[in-house]
């Protein structure tokens, strides 16, 4: 495959980088590890070979930025039994068909008849219960900030034309606290541009301060998607982090301001509300999850169908939860490559165009 890196700017940030290797080598006497918590930065930085245009000195981990692959499953089995049981039709994103739940997918429902459709926003949702006013119709709200918004206006949408058969079954996160729970097992991570140009950046600048200045400490960079935005974005982690001190630099001015998407921040505060969400591999982060608040409680899914309680089971020998926490490469799993393919998951991982068992399988394991 060719690579479409800019090869003049890539050596020029490769040099940048071989510049600092050895104050890191001298302050760390070990790797500098940056986790990217994007599942487009990690297509990218396989797609682009960009492991090797970096030092050996540094390690790339891929962490948990797909927001798929994060999705608990619990939440499968909640939608399976809105359309098992409760006979409602549910709309999703293709991603989240084969996703396993603890007794099989959304992809199981459909082939037995279930009304599963594939949709490509939140607004066909609701013009597809327009269209069947007698049929009850739930959205998959899964993602991080960035996807949120659409949800909300699916909602505000809903709501202004008296729709009483369309609600919402949320499974949004935030990414704050897995930066935060993460933290001790990474030097930096690489930001992702498009959740900061909705959030800005003004809480990561603060986590980055010392604890004595009320921050913790964390440091990183962030990064636009293309292969030369993302080597900029890594070659300033290596010299900021040659200094020895926590920092946060944006690297994506062009698209990300501080104070963020103003509008898209206040579109959210009036519908949803914090609460406490499961991630895959990282359990119950509290206050990590957004949900509907209660004077919206009738597009509720999980309030209107009074939805029982699931246990969170994972698929047997399937180790995703470690990699979602960067603590395993995709090989290391028994799994990988063997039981579990692209055209035969087991795994979120390797489900989702955007899991790093997917990109792993695609780019790594071809040699690309």
């Amino acid at each position: 495959m060719e690579k479409i890196v800019n090869k003049t700017l890539a050596a020029k940030i490769k040099k940048q980088v071989e510049q600092a290797e050895k104050v890191i080598e001298d302050y760390r006497g070990k790797k500098l590890r940056v986790m990217e918590v994007c599942g487009t930065h990690t297509h990218e930085i396989f797609r682009q070979d960009i492991g090797r245009l970096v030092s050996s000195k540094i390690n790339l981990i891929a962490g948990p930025g797909c927001p798929v692959c994060v999705t608990g499953g619990s939440f499968i089995d909640e939608a399976r039994f809105l359309v098992d049981e409760v006979k409602a039709a549910v709309c999703t994103f293709g991603d989240l068909l084969r996703v396993p739940g603890s007794g099989g997918s959304l992809d199981d429902s459909r082939s037995r008849g279930g009304a599963v459709n594939i949709v490509y926003s939140p607004l066909d949702a609701v013009t597809y219960a327009r269209e069947h006013p007698h049929q009850q119709v739930v959205f998959l709200s899964v993602g991080f900030e960035t996807t949120v918004p659409s949800a909300c206006l699916a909602v505000k949408q809903a709501a202004a034309i008296g729709l009483k058969n369309f609600s919402l079954l949320t499974a949004n996160k935030t990414m704050d606290e897995a930066y935060k729970s993460l933290a001790t097992a990474v030097d930096a991570y690489l930001y992702p541009g498009h959740v900061c140009a909705i959030t800005g950046t003004n809480k990561l600048a603060e986590m980055a301060n010392p604890p004595a200045e009320g921050g913790m400490g964390i440091s990183g960079a962030v990064a636009g998607f293309k292969a030369e935005e993302i080597m900029l974005a890594l070659a300033t982690i290596v010299k900021k982090s040659a200094a020895g001190e926590p920092f946060f630099v944006n690297c994506y001015p062009r698209v990300v301001r501080p104070e963020g998407n103003i509008a898209a921040q206040k579109l959210i505060a009036e519908y949803m509300e914090p609460c406490d969400s499961i991630w895959r591999g990282l359990g119950n982060l509290p206050g990590s999850g957004l949900k509907l608040r209660a004077e919206f409680a009738a597009f509720d899914a999980a309030e209107k169908f009074s939805l029982p309680s699931f246990v969170e089971k994972m698929p047997p020998g399937c180790r995703c939860g470690e990699i979602l926490q960067g603590a395993i490469e995709p090989p290391k799993c028994k799994l990988f490559g063997n039981v579990c393919t692209p055209l035969r998951p087991v795994g979120a991982c390797m489900v989702s165009s955007e899991g790093t068992c997917a990109a792993y399988y695609k780019f790594a394991r071809e040699g690309q």
